[in-house]
């Protein structure tokens, strides 16, 4: 702790180094060993082309609508989810 006599302030510093190493590993931990992003990745592409599948007429064009507003994002191979 620093302390600055002209202020009536005091300046606390803390290095969250550890704790986010901690953070981190703990997240690893509950992924366990079988975590496979990539399969992980597969599925969301796969459950976001279900959500928008099957569209009627209407359905499409609002959804064609809010993909041109950049609402939703453009369909496009290998994207990511946000």
């Amino acid at each position: 702790m620093s302390h600055d006599s002209s202020s009536a302030h005091a300046v606390f510093e803390f290095d969250l180094t550890a704790d986010e190493t901690r953070r981190r590993a703990a997240v690893m931990a509950a992924l366990g060993a079988n975590w496979d992003p990539l399969a992980v990745m597969r599925g969301e592409e796969e459950a976001y082309a279900l959500l928008y599948s099957g569209l009627d007429r209407q359905q499409q064009e609002t959804y064609d609508m809010l993909v041109a507003a950049e609402v939703l994002p453009r369909k496009a191979p290998g994207r990511v989810a946000d």
